[in-house]
């Protein structure tokens, strides 16, 4: 049973703790992409902080069709916010990517560079205003490796790490966000696909496959294990070689 009202004062205590042990008097730093995630990582930084310790950061590529979303719940939490457009960096990095192998990036590349540009971005606004900046990916989303290595999936604390997609929304909710928001359909905002669409099965058949080990269709369990098999490797930190000095 989810106790939301429990799990969400909890969240709210952790963060408190965490800050006054890891950088008391220090701002969450958040890039608010207008979708659930971010929105309620912000809302529940902002409870547990106050308003002026959050700063939302919004990191259109180039025109954000969405960023209405962004700029309504930033409104709407009352934080402060800036604004970096990685265009001029994403087309700058392509290019010169592109020279220096002689040929075309991948695909993969490509879905994966605006995501990683986004985190130096937030690091970048972080450092200089004396912040930490928040990961905002979900238990639903890491299990399954969706999520992008050393962009969306990395930060300094993680208040939703450990939460399903559906649990999330219960969290949302409970906090009052607005239903339009919290309700949005969840996408990558770069292929023009949703989250469920790139899957290939819907967060309700992973969410009780995670939670209850009962996968409904039975078909997509083996295409959900194999996911998880294959993103293991994101959520362990670099393997060291364990060299240890011999003694003279």
């Amino acid at each position: 049973m989810f106790n939301v009202e429990k799990v969400t004062q909890s969240i709210i205590e952790w963060i408190r703790a965490w800050f006054e042990e890891n950088g008391a008097g220090c701002s969450a730093v958040i890039g608010i992409s207008g979708g659930k995630d971010s929105s309620v990582t912000a809302a529940l930084c902002a409870a547990a902080l106050g308003p002026e310790r959050v700063v939302g950061v919004m990191m259109p590529n180039g025109v954000q069709p969405d960023i209405g979303y962004s700029e309504e719940l930033i409104a709407l939490l009352g934080i402060r916010s800036v604004t970096v457009n990685i265009r001029a960096a994403y087309e700058a990095l392509s290019r010169e990517a592109e020279a220096a192998i002689g040929g075309e990036l991948s695909r993969q590349t490509v879905i994966n560079m605006a995501p990683r540009l986004r985190m130096t971005a937030l690091y970048a606004v972080s450092q200089s205003m004396n912040g930490r900046v928040a990961n905002t990916c979900n238990l639903s989303e890491d299990w399954v490796g969706y999520s992008t290595r050393w962009g969306d999936s990395v930060g300094d604390f993680s208040p939703l790490a450990k939460l399903t997609v559906h649990e999330v929304l219960e969290v949302g909710r409970y906090l009052g966000l607005p239903d339009h928001i919290v309700d949005k359909a969840p996408s990558d905002g770069l292929t023009g696909l949703t989250d469920e669409d790139n899957l290939g099965f819907t967060y309700e058949t992973l969410d009780r496959y995670i939670r209850t080990g009962v996968c409904i269709p039975e078909e997509k369990k083996e295409l959900i294990d194999r996911k998880h098999r294959a993103n293991l490797f994101k959520l362990a930190m670099m393997p060291a070689f364990p060299y240890e000095p011999e003694e003279d």
